[in-house]
């Protein structure tokens, strides 16, 4: 999809179309969620300090994002997806790989279930997509960006180098900003550099990945549509306006993303057999710390307590920290079960507030009620 969530806010809001939109965090440390194409145009870009996208656009509006609008009209895409079909692997809300090989006989090429899907997505969301067509994933993402927005790109086995070669070499998924500086220092700057690449110039940089990495360069990946993706975890994370130094403070915030974290466990019905948390300190170091518990857990108090004990151990080691951001999350997931009737209820999952919170909130909003520790000091 577009610039899916500024897109979304700007169908909702008509004040808002024609203007440099970002959806963000209220505060200038946030970063920037996703840009509407006029804010592009001042070089504002997804994962962008909000502060430096201000500095590029001082006149942009920003939009709080709203997860469960963003969830319900992305539904209402992958529907459009799996009437094509059942072989749709979504990497997130807006994008996904849709294998239409056993399609072709009863919709056309994949040219035309493309032309189609694009079609039937605006007329029912008011939303466009840019699709690409390829023989495999790696070729096909690539092509989708190629001719953004509400784009439709092509890339057969015939023309694959000529369309693949001039582009940039940081296309290739995988290759970060440092990766993109160390093949800049030898001469890689384009798709073709690398696929043409000598091994002792890429060797040092990618070691035993060096030839997956040029047949990628090539176009070559093997990879199938998995339509089914399990979860590896489920997390919530928050920048703070201004560093953390007192330890309640911490803990509010702490417990705030344990509750997030809780509920989206609860949601998806998984519950988690590792607890860890991440901490950035105001010199950007990064943290992390976990611990595994048994029997796995999605209730709040659990998460929390466990959140706040490893976070315990880490300020032990670094008492005058200043903390930059905050995360908690779930991982070893694995589904929920209904707690035994006889067990003893210590430990168990299966919380009554939690449940009774939950169901507020489904019904009338995520600020509906919340936990008094999690509300901002007056």
């Amino acid at each position: 999809m577009d610039a899916f969530y500024a897109s979304v806010e700007q169908r909702d809001n008509p004040e808002l179309r024609g203007k440099p939109v970002v959806v963000g965090g209220g505060s200038n440390r946030g970063v920037v969620a996703a840009a509407s194409y006029e804010v592009r145009e001042f070089g504002v870009r997804s994962a962008m300090p909000m502060r430096e996208a201000l500095r590029r656009c001082p006149d942009l509006v920003r939009v709080a994002p709203r997860m469960s609008r963003y969830k319900k009209v992305s539904a209402e895409i992958f529907e459009v997806f799996r009437e094509f079909t059942p072989l749709v692997e979504g990497l997130s809300l807006d994008e996904a790989f849709l294998d239409v090989t056993s399609s072709q006989t009863l919709h056309g090429t994949g040219i035309d279930i493309a032309r189609c899907i694009k079609q039937t997505i605006n007329e029912r969301t008011g939303l466009t997509a840019s699709v690409g067509v390829a023989e495999n994933k790696l070729v096909a993402k690539i092509a989708s960006d190629l001719n953004k927005p509400d784009g439709l790109a092509v890339v057969t086995a015939d023309n694959c180098h000529e369309q693949l070669d001039p582009l940039p070499v940081s296309v290739i998924p995988g290759i970060g900003k440092q990766t993109l500086s160390r093949l800049h220092k030898v001469g890689i700057r384009t798709v073709a550099d690398l696929r043409l690449a000598h091994d002792r110039d890429i060797e040092p940089i990618f070691g035993r990945y060096s030839r997956r990495t040029r047949d990628r360069a090539a176009g070559i990946d093997s990879r199938p549509v998995m339509p089914s993706r399990e979860e590896k975890s489920i997390s919530a994370e928050e920048t703070f306006e201004q560093d953390l130094v007192d330890r309640g403070d911490m803990d509010s915030e702490l417990l705030a993303l344990s509750e997030t974290t809780a509920q989206r466990l609860r949601k998806a019905e998984l519950q988690a057999g590792t607890v860890h948390i991440k901490i950035r300190q105001a010199d950007f170091q990064t943290f992390t710390r976990q611990k595994r518990l048994q029997p796995p857990v999605n209730s709040t108090d659990q998460i929390y307590h466990t959140a706040r004990s490893l976070l315990g151990t880490w300020l032990s080691s670094n008492p005058d920290a200043k903390v930059r951001l905050l995360g908690v999350g779930g991982s070893k997931l694995s589904p929920a079960e209904q707690r035994d009737l006889f067990a003893d209820e210590q430990g168990s999952t299966d919380n009554p507030l939690d449940q009774a919170v939950d169901n507020i909130r489904d019904r009338f909003g995520k600020l509906s009620v919340s936990r008094a520790r999690t509300l901002e000091r007056p």
